[in-house]
This record gives structure tokens, sequence and C-alpha cells, in this order.
């Protein structure tokens, strides 16, 4: 039996705002998959459906478990916040099925479901701001390099567009909205009309009016939208209104229409288009002030390349090579933790200026370069003898040294681990830890799957949670494991985790809920804590 994804927009979240198609595959679906606060927001049409719910930026493993599910037969509600085509799962979704091989016909059924985006809602509140051409730009740099959404921002204010800013402002995302402030004032008036709307349609909603030069000294968060107008928006008793066109061929104050409909298409009626060859003024181009047309699309072209410096035509533009973050981890090796310095010099030429390099307590030094070409940097990293692993919910091998190399007798396992295991998608992050003798200095017992060898044969550690006021060691579940049986263990129980844990489960908590591994079973070992009074007494 196939399974059905149905990705779902559900509005700003107010009941009396979501479509009654939204309402009915909520109601019939098997499990309900979103962010926890958008399934909160819906809970009064839920029937009792098993939820899976993660954090804020948990997109990918909700779409990954979304299509794990229906793949098993079942009915998937995957909830959107807004319209899911806007800033929404639909697109993860889809981008999720596409690299599993999916086909529309013979594949499980998708069905989009629309529903009211921020811009819609946010605007109905306002008033009236986006009767003309609009635009929605994302500040969120989280998947999308700052330097392309600069680009976006200038090209929308140059351009008159009435622009709604979507994700403006987080805890750790700050600078961004300033920036745009800055680059929308080249452009613009500061006393351009801004509306600032905060959880439309909930019962914590605040609307602000507001100007552009002003709008930084209001409240502004990732729950705000901010919509602020184009040259002719204006603020008329508490409303925020665009005109429908920039030279009007309608009067207002008449019954009777100066210019009829057939009227309003006349060129003398549009002196703005690009039909409009023939009256278009002559224009001084040379010492000699030869008088020399030109057609609107030449005049364009000109401005574009007063703007940019680009003389060729908009498809230059529109092909140009949009460069992307790419994410990825190296290291000498598994067993190997010196750098060289020719792989020093590789890195450095790699990052550039403009790249990050992050050394991590795994000895894996993590790099996010600007690229189109990420195939070319891999080449380059393989080429330095550098290991390279994935970012992200993936499996991690964190070996010891194996005391540089002299206790070398269980190296061997690690690195076909590494070969076998190292970069899978799961879950959540799993890390491995293989230490090379009873010492266990390295801190394999700490992390999620620990392996000791320890007399000739591997000691199995599962379960560590490492943070929080309840962290403890992994649970040692099996001593004397033969060498060549522990590599197919290990395997087997990454993928009961991974088929069997929900999105953003971590390993522990995982284990605690099935109670068993691959035949080994929890212990409840979490520490009871007492917490001695104050001296003072209280």
């Amino acid at each position: 039996m196939k399974g059905k994804l149905l990705v779902i927009g559900f509005g700003p979240g107010d009941y009396k705002h979501i479509t009654e198609r939204a309402r009915v595959a909520i109601q019939e679906s098997d499990i309900i998959i979103g962010y926890k606060t958008y399934v909160d927001l819906i809970n009064g049409l839920l029937k009792g459906q098993q939820i899976i719910s993660t954090g804020m930026t948990e997109e990918v493993s909700r779409a990954q478990e979304a299509v794990k599910q229906a793949e098993q037969g079942k009915k998937i509600a995957v909830i959107s916040s807004g319209d899911a085509g806007v800033y929404g799962m639909a697109g993860l979704v889809y981008e999720v099925l596409i690299e599993k091989g999916w086909k529309k016909d013979s594949g499980v059924e998708v069905e989009v479901i629309p529903g009211i985006s921020a811009i819609n809602s946010c605007a109905a509140l306002l008033g009236a701001p986006v009767m003309h051409d609009a635009c929605t730009i994302s500040l969120s740099d989280h998947l999308t390099p700052w330097n392309l959404i600069e680009k976006r921002i200038e090209a929308a204010a140059q351009a008159d567009f009435v622009i709604a800013l979507y994700n403006p402002k987080s805890g750790r995302r700050t600078r961004q909205i300033v920036e745009a402030q800055k680059i929308l004032l080249k452009y613009r008036s500061p006393e351009t009309p801004v509306g600032l709307v905060k959880s439309a349609y909930r019962d914590s909603q605040n609307i602000v009016m507001t100007n552009l030069q002003d709008m930084l000294d209001h409240e502004i968060g990732m729950l705000t939208t901010v919509l602020i107008g184009n040259s002719s928006t204006f603020f008329y008793d508490g409303l925020m209104i665009t005109p429908r066109g920039y030279q009007r061929k309608y009067t207002l104050n008449k019954a009777v229409q100066s210019l009829k409909p057939h009227q309003r298409l006349k060129k003398e009626a549009e002196p703005w288009a690009l039909e409009q060859t023939d009256d278009v003024q002559p224009k001084k181009k040379d010492a000699v002030s030869q008088a020399v047309k030109e057609t609107p699309r030449e005049l364009a072209e000109e401005a574009l390349q007063m703007i940019t410096g680009v003389s060729e035509s908009f498809s230059h533009i529109v092909n140009q090579t949009i460069q992307s973050i790419f994410e990825l981890s190296v290291s000498p090796g598994v067993a190997n933790k010196k750098f060289t310095p020719k792989q020093m010099v590789t890195l450095s030429e790699i990052v550039g200026e403009d790249g990050v390099m992050e050394y991590t307590p795994e000895h894996y030094i993590k790099l996010q370069i600007l690229t189109s070409q990420p195939k070319e940097i891999v080449q380059k990293l393989e080429e330095a003898n550098f290991l390279i692993s994935s970012i992200g919910d993936v499996l991690t091998v964190k070996a010891c040294d194996f005391c540089d190399g002299e206790k070398k007798d269980a190296i061997p396992y690690a690195e076909e681990l590494y070969e076998k295991l190292g970069g899978m998608e799961l879950p959540k992050e799993l890390k491995l830890g293989v230490n090379g003798c009873g010492m266990a200095c390295y801190g394999a017992v700490k992390e999620d799957i620990g392996l000791v060898y320890r007399k000739g044969a591997f000691d199995l550690f599962l379960g560590a949670k490492t943070v929080g006021r309840s962290a403890h060691p992994g649970q040692i579940v099996a001593e004397g494991i033969a060498p060549e049986k522990i590599v197919g263990l290990v395997e087997r129980i990454v993928q009961e985790y991974k088929e069997k844990a929900y999105p953003n489960e971590r390993f522990f908590k995982f284990f605690k809920r099935v109670k068993q591994v691959q035949g080994f079973r929890h212990q409840d070992i979490t520490p009871i804590i007492k917490i001695e009074a104050a001296v003072c007494g209280e």
C-alpha cells in the first residue's frame, strides 16, 4: 500500500484562517510531523494521531522522517505555518524525495495544500500595503549566503518593490536587519512607511506603524514580519496603503472616468511602456551634441550598466553563478592526529578570507567555504591526504591516537568502522568513540557508542549523556567481544537506530525509549541529585 504525503500550510495559526482542505488533511493523517510550536497551534484539530515534533532548525530531518513514514504506507501530515511553499516544507519534501529517486507516477503520492502566507495575513492587518508589485526576502543566512541576500535587498530597493522581510532577527542573528535598513536607506526616503506585525492572528499579536528610519527602535524578532512600502505607499488613519498604480488612469471622485477602458491601453496613457519608441526624447550622447534616439530597452540596459558596471544584456545577470556555503570537516586520519605544513597551506588557500575554519574537540577542522564548485574543493583536500567527513546529523568516528600508533591492534577496526559508517545520515548526530587500551583516556565511554580494546577484545558501551545535570557515561553492555565481530555488531546497532529513532532523537534517549538494542537492555543509571540547602537555610 502506497503512503501519502500531505504538505500542509495552515496559515497564521488562527482556526478561522485555516482552509477546510487543511483541516480535513490534518484530521485524516496517521502521523503529524512539524515544529513543536506549529503542532501546538493546531492541537485542537488533532484526533490522537502520533506526533513527531522537532526544533526550529530541524527541517531536513522532519522531511526525511516524513518520507520514510510515507514509504511504509502511512498518511503523513507535514505542517507549516503560513503557506507550505513559501519558506515552508514543500520544497524540502520534494528535495528528499528526488534524492531517493522518487517519481510522481510511481512513488508515494504528494499533495501540497496552500495556506495564507505572512505577506498576505500581515498586509490585511496593516491595510493594503501590497497592492502593487511586491517581493519577499528572508534575512536568515542559515542556508543562504549573506552576500546573496544583500544583492536581493539591493535589487528590490532599486526596483521600488514593496518588500516583506521574513525571519528578520533572532537571538543570534542581530546584524542582518541593521544591514538591510542601511541598504534600503540608500534608495528610499527615511519616511517610507513600514509595518511591523508580530504573531499575526495569534493571542500575542502586535502591530506597529513606523518608518524606515525609526523601525529599529521597535521590537523585531523571528515572529515579526517587516513590510516596507514603496515610494508611493502612505499612511492614512492607522492604515498602510499602496496605490494600485504609479500614474493613475482612473479618477476616484468622479462616476464617469476620464479614460474609457479601451483608451487606457493607448500609448499616450502609458508613457512608461516598453512599446513606446516613437515619443522618446532625443538624448545628446557625444561631444558634438549629436541627437540619438534610444528604445526603452536600451535606456534600461544603460541604467543597469551605470548601477552594476555590466555592459552586456540582462541575460548576463540572470545566468550569473550563485555561490553557496559548502560545509565539511577534515582530519589527518582516524588514528593520525598530526597535520602537515602542506595540509595547513592547502586549508588556507581553499578557505580564503571569506571562509571559516573551526577546530573541534574531535580533532577535526570544520570548514565553511563559499563556492560554486564543491567537487573541486573535495578533490584538492583529497590530494592533500585529508580524511573528509560530512557535517550535520551524521555518524562521526572519534578515535584515540593509539599512543602515537604504538598500541596499534585496534586501529584497523577503527578505520573499517569509519569506512563503513562515517558520514552516514542519521536522525541525530551520533558519535562513535574508539580507545586502543583499557585506560580509555580518549573518552570513548563518554560517546553514544564506545569501544574500548582490552586484552585482545572489545568492551561495548552504549548511551552516554555528555551534558546537563544528569550527565553520565555509557552503560557497559558487553565485555570481551571478539574483534572480528565488532564491526558487524556496531553496524547493526547504528542501522536499528537509523530505522527506529525519531527525528532529532539522540541515541541515549532512543536507547531509553526502546529499552533494548540488538539484545542489549537499557538500565536507568541517571544519577539522583540531592540539592543541599544553602548555608542561610533558604
